[in-house]
C-alpha cells in the first residue's frame, strides 16, 4: 500500500374504713365507733406503738403503770386488756381486767401534757361486748367532724356511757368531686391540644422575622489572564458555532476566526454545504448575534475547512501557537459548542503527542490520517472545529476527533476523556492554502508500504503491486537513498509502531520540510535525510 493508506458512562382514693372491735371471741358490739385517728392510725391489740411527736409516750413496750406521784392506779401486770387514747390520739396501757380508771390528767412534766398548758384527755376503749366507750369531755386541735357530739344523758363509768351515737363519716362532697373532675378534664385537653399542635405544626411555624444572613461578600469577577477564567474570557470573543441545513440533513460544530474575518473548522462539520444542491451555513458568535456564512475551501484528507461569514459584529480574531513547542502535561483549553451548548469550556492536559488517529469512515473517500494531540479535556460532539487552546490563549490545535466504548443509539457518544486534536501548525498551512488556492498541496515521500510486514518498523514494499511501484522513482524518498525492502525505523525521532504512524506523520509535514530518517537495511541500522514533497494537484470540486 502506499502512504495515502487510512484507518479510522393515670390515683386511687384513700379511705379510712372504721374499724369494729370484739372481746375474746364475742360478737361485734351494735355501734358504730367513730375515729378519732388521723388516716392511716388503727387501734389495735397488742405492742402500742411509739410516736416520735411532742405526745410520744416515752414509755417502754409493755407499759402499764401510771406514775404513783400523781395518785393514778395502775393496772395488773403485763399489757393492759384496756387502750386508752389521748387527745392526741397518742395510744397507751389501761389497768387489767377490773382495774379502775384513775382521775386527773399526766402532769405535763412527765411529758405527757399538750404544749398549751390543757390538761389532757383520755378515751378509753373498752373490750367488753355491748358497752360502747365514754366521749372524750373535750377534743382539740382535729377540726369539725373529728370529736362525737356531747352526750345527752347517763353516767359515764368504766363500764359504759348514755348519749348519742356518734354521725357517720362522709367522704368527699359532690361539689368538690365535680370541680376535680373538672380540672383533669381541663388538663387533659390542654396537654392534649399541646400535643396535637406539636406533632401537627407545619415547620414554617418556625419562623423568625430578625434572621438575617447578611450581605454577599464584596469582590471582583476579574482574573488573572493566565488562569483559565482568564483564558476564557479572551478567548470566547473569537469562537463560533456554526449550523448546517441541507435537505433533511443538519450538522452543527465550531470553529474560531482567524485573519481576515475567516473562520477555521472541520471539514466534517461543513461536507453538507460542499455536496450540491440546496443548503445554509448559519455562524452564531458569542455575541449571540449570527450571520450567513459560505465555504471558502475544504480539504478532506486533513478535515480542515476555511467558511467566510457576512459579517463579524466587530469579534476579534484568534491567536495561533505553534504546536511544535507542546509537550506532554501542558494544561489546555477546549471551547465550543458541545452538543449545542454554545460558548462551553473545559480543560485538561495533553495527554500525548503526535498519535496517530483516523478520522471519518473506513474506505471513504473522506477518511482522514492525523498525527493528533492528544487531550483528557472534554471533547463531546459539537466540540469539531473548535479551538484548544494553551494558558496564554494561543490556539495549539483543532478539536477534531474522539475516542469512544461504543456508539450509541443515536449514531454518537460521549467523551470519555480521549480527544484529538490537528495540530496548529498543519492548520495553518492548509487554512492559508485554500484561502489562497481553494485546495491543500497533499505531503508525500513517494514509497509504498508492505502491510504484510509484522516486524519493528514500517517495511517499504519489496516488489511492485498492481503497476504501483514500491518507491517513486525520482521521489523524495528515492532521492534520499531508500530502496525497496528498507525497514523504515524511526523519523525525526519518533519510534514508528507501524505504517498508519508513518502516514499520519508525513501528512502533518508540509511539503519542502526536511526529515531525518533512520532504516535498517541487511541487519545494518542507517539515516537519511528527506525532503518532503507534495503530490500531484488533482482536480478539487469548487464549494458552493
Amino acid at each position: 500500500m502506499t502512504d495515502d493508506a487510512g484507518t479510522h458512562k393515670a390515683h386511687g382514693a384513700e379511705g379510712r374504713t372504721p374499724s369494729d372491735f370484739t372481746d375474746d371471741g364475742g360478737a361485734a358490739p351494735e355501734f358504730s365507733r367513730p375515729e378519732f385517728l388521723p388516716a392511716g392510725e388503727v387501734p389495735f391489740h397488742g405492742e402500742p406503738p411509739r410516736d416520735d411527736g411532742w405526745s410520744q409516750l416515752g414509755g417502754p413496750p409493755g407499759y402499764g403503770q401510771r406514775n404513783q406521784q400523781t395518785g393514778q392506779h395502775s393496772g395488773q401486770q403485763g399489757y393492759p386488756e384496756q387502750l386508752r387514747y389521748d387527745d392526741r390520739g397518742s395510744l397507751f396501757g389501761e389497768g387489767g381486767q377490773g382495774g379502775q380508771a384513775g382521775q386527773g390528767a399526766y402532769p405535763a412534766e412527765d411529758g405527757w401534757g399538750d404544749p398549751s398548758g390543757r390538761a389532757r384527755q383520755e378515751t378509753t376503749i373498752f373490750t367488753s361486748p355491748g358497752v360502747p366507750p365514754p366521749p372524750p369531755s373535750q377534743a382539740f386541735g382535729m377540726g369539725p367532724g373529728w370529736a362525737p357530739p356531747p352526750g345527752t344523758g347517763g353516767h359515764g363509768g368504766p363500764g359504759g356511757f348514755g348519749g348519742a351515737a356518734p354521725p357517720a363519716r362522709r367522704g368527699p362532697r359532690t361539689g368538690t368531686m365535680v370541680v376535680l373532675a373538672l380540672v383533669i378534664a381541663l388538663l387533659a385537653s390542654t396537654l392534649g391540644s399541646f400535643g396535637t399542635y406539636l406533632l401537627t405544626r407545619p415547620a414554617s411555624s418556625s419562623h423568625d422575622p430578625s434572621f438575617d444572613l447578611g450581605k454577599a461578600p464584596s469582590g471582583s469577577n476579574v482574573r488573572p489572564p493566565e488562569s483559565i477564567a482568564g483564558v476564557a474570557a479572551k478567548v470566547l470573543p473569537s469562537v463560533v458555532s456554526l449550523t448546517v441545513e441541507g435537505g433533511t440533513s443538519a450538522s452543527t460544530g465550531s470553529g474560531f476566526l482567524i485573519k481576515g474575518g475567516y473562520v477555521v473548522t472541520n471539514n466534517h462539520v461543513v461536507a453538507g454545504a460542499t455536496a450540491g444542491g440546496q443548503s445554509q451555513i448559519q455562524i452564531q458568535f458569542n455575541n449571540r448575534k449570527s450571520t450567513p456564512g459560505r465555504v471558502v475551501g475544504v480539504d478532506p484528507e486533513s478535515d480542515l475547512a476555511v467558511v467566510k461569514p457576512e459579517e463579524t459584529f466587530g469579534a476579534p480574531e484568534i491567536t495561533l501557537g505553534n504546536s511544535d513547542n507542546v509537550v506532554v502535561g501542558d494544561p489546555v483549553i477546549a471551547i465550543g459548542s458541545p452538543l449545542g451548548l454554545t460558548g462551553t469550556v473545559t480543560s485538561g492536559i495533553v495527554s500525548s503527542l503526535n498519535r496517530p488517529v483516523q478520522a471519518g469512515e473506513e474506505n471513504s473517500s473522506d477518511t482522514t490520517w492525523l498525527s493528533a494531540v492528544q487531550t483528557d479535556a472534554a471533547i463531546n460532539p459539537g466540540n469539531s472545529g473548535g479551538p484548544l487552546v494553551n494558558t496564554n490563549g494561543e490556539v495549539i490545535g483543532v478539536n477534531s476527533a474522539i475516542a469512544t466504548l461504543g456508539r450509541s443509539v443515536g449514531g454518537q457518544s460521549g467523551s470519555i476523556g480521549l480527544g484529538f486534536a490537528i495540530p496548529v501548525n498543519h492548520a495553518r498551512r492548509v487554512a492559508q492554502e485554500l484561502i489562497a488556492t481553494g485546495s491543500a498541496k497533499k505531503s508525500r515521500i513517494g514509497v509504498t508500504i508492505d502491510s504484510t510486514f509484522e516486524g519493528s518498523g514500517v517495511k517499504i514494499a519489496s516488489e511492485s503491486k498492481q503497476g504501483i511501484q514500491p518507491i517513486e522513482p525520482n521521489g523524495p524518498a528515492a532521492q534520499a537513498g531508500l530502496k525497496p525492502g528498507d525497514v523504515i525505523l524511526e523519523i525525526d525521532g519518533v519510534v514508528l509502531q507501524d505504517g498508519n504512524e508513518l502516514i499520519a506523520l508525513i501528512r502533518n509535514k508540509a511539503p519542502g520540510e526536511k526529515l531525518t530518517v533512520k532504516y535498517q537495511r541487511g541487519g545494518q541500522e542507517k539515516t537519511a535525510t528527506v525532503t518532503v514533497g507534495a503530490a500531484p494537484v488533482e482536480p478539487t470540486p469548487q464549494p458552493s
